[in-house]
């Protein structure tokens, strides 16, 4: 059976010189040409291949029939493949999960589990593509218990393996699971990790690690851990506004939740202690520069930075009992509309 005569025309060189000369007669015999290159041309091979069998499965689901491949796939990881094909599968199940809700949520817990072993590849892509099919089978509710389950080896990971495509996928795995408290203990030794990554120099990585530890952050038990996390010391250049608007914006949400958890009554009512390097310091202390970046960030293109970052003042001039108080709320007024 030959491939449509468009599939064949994409095969042509149209380059812009071609095009100009391929007029007339030279435009029916290239048109010549590729009808008769689409009798004799095969199917593609790579119509049974992992890469376009979500493609597949799309065309067999409008015909309103259970396509079987994302099955197919699961099915396949249990046979013995090598690096490069584990890879290619889990990156075809995912675009299945996402493309074929009812054939994803037919799956069993087991073949969360099935996938879930592959982040124990000695191959980094496979762990990567593990993560973002995960990531894909967390957007169904019923699997989400049982992916939690994984967060300690996504933990584990991320502090261990060094690698920036790795760590983007499991915080966005993360960032998309509501942790349980029984992983917070591994939460406090991945925190120096979580620290570098958000000081890196990948966009990505730095704006999925600031959520998640924006999300810690409102946790009263891993408060002090944040706050007292070591940084290097040009840590405040995060709050430059020559950094992209949507890591400023996450940065300005996390340092407003540090900043009103600090100010929390239960917080205050305990005298800590913190590094010298800390987070704490870098941004609440005496003679932090954090004031001055937050007043720069006011003018800010972006409008959602330009609030957060008024937020932000608010939050560091009044604590949050003394929000309620008239002249707290009168100085707000003030400030906000100077």
């Amino acid at each position: 059976m030959g491939i449509s005569v468009p599939e064949c025309l994409s095969h042509l060189d149209f380059r812009k010189g071609v095009v100009g000369l391929a007029t007339g007669a030279g435009a029916i015999y290239l048109l010549y040409k590729a009808i008769k290159a689409g009798i004799k041309c095969q199917p593609p091979i790579c119509s049974g291949s992992p890469i376009c069998i979500a493609r597949l499965a799309i065309e067999r689901e409008r015909h309103g029939r259970d396509s079987g491949e994302l099955r197919r796939l699961i099915n396949s990881l249990e046979h013995k493949q090598d690096e490069y094909a584990k890879s290619m599968i889990l990156h075809s199940i995912t675009r299945c999960v996402y493309l074929l809700e009812a054939e994803a949520s037919a799956c069993s817990v087991d073949d969360i589990s099935l996938v879930g072993s592959m982040l124990d590849d000695k191959d980094n892509s496979v762990k990567i593509q593990a993560l973002n099919a995960l990531k894909a089978f967390s957007g169904i509710r019923k699997f989400r218990l049982k992916i939690q389950e994984h967060s300690i080896k996504v933990l584990e990971l991320i502090c261990t393996v060094w690698d920036s495509e790795l760590h983007v996928a499991g915080l966005r795995l993360l960032n998309n699971l509501p942790l349980p408290d029984y992983v917070h203990p591994q939460l406090r030794r991945v925190m120096p990790a979580l620290m570098e990554i958000l000081q890196c120099d990948y966009i990505l990585a730095q704006v999925q690690a600031i959520r998640l530890l924006s999300y810690l952050a409102q946790k009263n038990d891993l408060l002090y851990d944040i706050l007292n996390c070591q940084v290097h010391p040009n840590f405040l250049n995060l709050f430059q506004s020559t950094q992209p608007g949507s890591l400023l914006f996450e940065v300005l949400v996390f340092a407003e939740r540090l900043s009103e958890g600090r100010n929390a009554p239960h917080y205050r009512v305990v005298k800590w202690h913190y590094n010298e390097q800390s987070v704490h310091e870098a941004l609440f202390r005496d003679e932090s520069r954090l004031a001055d970046r937050l007043l720069a960030l006011v003018i800010h293109p972006e409008e959602d930075v330009q609030i957060q970052a008024c937020k932000v003042i608010v939050s560091l001039q009044c604590p949050q009992d003394l929000r309620a108080r008239p002249s707290c709320q009168s100085s707000v007024t003030y400030n906000s509309g100077e």
